[in-house]
């Protein structure tokens, strides 16, 4: 079935369209929402919360854009509601406006393979982790990213920094314990 006849069925109800268009995007969505949360679990929950609102809102779509980067907005603002919510992330996602720290200019080599990068990325504390998925993967500007989190901009560029400095730090130590291992 092709994507405006899909819509147009899920619109008006049929099941069969709806878990067509579900298993469709299901697959992609899930991996946006575990890039924000912590566990498996906590993406499934915001994956199906994010779906909820997708047939919700379905109506909405204009056919202007692509559906899937239309699903994947809802899913991050789904993603970061549920940060905001839970009380697991509320903590780390505690942003205070401080002084911005000198920048590095490290770019370290990375011999990392994308399943070992995320999963650094993912262990990042939830601020740092949704600012720097945000900004480095999803694309957004500070701006943006500040009105979506309720921040300034200079918290989202310090908070990214800090992020993006904690992963040079982890990718370098990873490279030297490979260096070490190597030689042995």
């Amino acid at each position: 079935m092709k994507e405006a006849e899909l819509i147009k069925e899920c619109l008006k109800g049929k099941i069969t369209a709806q878990k067509q268009l579900y298993d469709t995007f299901a697959p992609v969505m899930l991996g946006v929402c575990f890039r924000y949360t912590k566990s498996l679990h906590d993406a499934q929950d915001i994956l199906q919360e994010g779906f909820i609102k997708v047939f919700q809102f379905l109506h909405q779509y204009r056919k202007e854009g692509d559906l899937g980067a239309w699903i994947r907005r809802i899913m991050i603002n789904t993603a970061l509601a549920y940060l905001k919510k839970n009380q697991r992330y509320q903590s780390d996602m505690l942003m205070k406006d401080e002084v911005m720290h000198k920048v590095s200019d490290e770019n370290p080599s990375v011999k990392l393979d994308t399943k070992q990068l995320t999963e650094l990325i993912r262990q990042l504390p939830s601020g740092y982790q949704t600012i720097f998925n945000l900004h480095a993967i999803e694309g957004y500007s500070h701006v943006e990213i500040a009105g979506m989190l309720g921040i300034s901009e200079g918290t989202s560029r310090s908070q990214y920094m800090r992020a993006r400095n904690l992963l040079i730090t982890w990718i370098n130590k990873y490279n030297d314990d490979q260096k070490k291992i190597s030689y042995a």
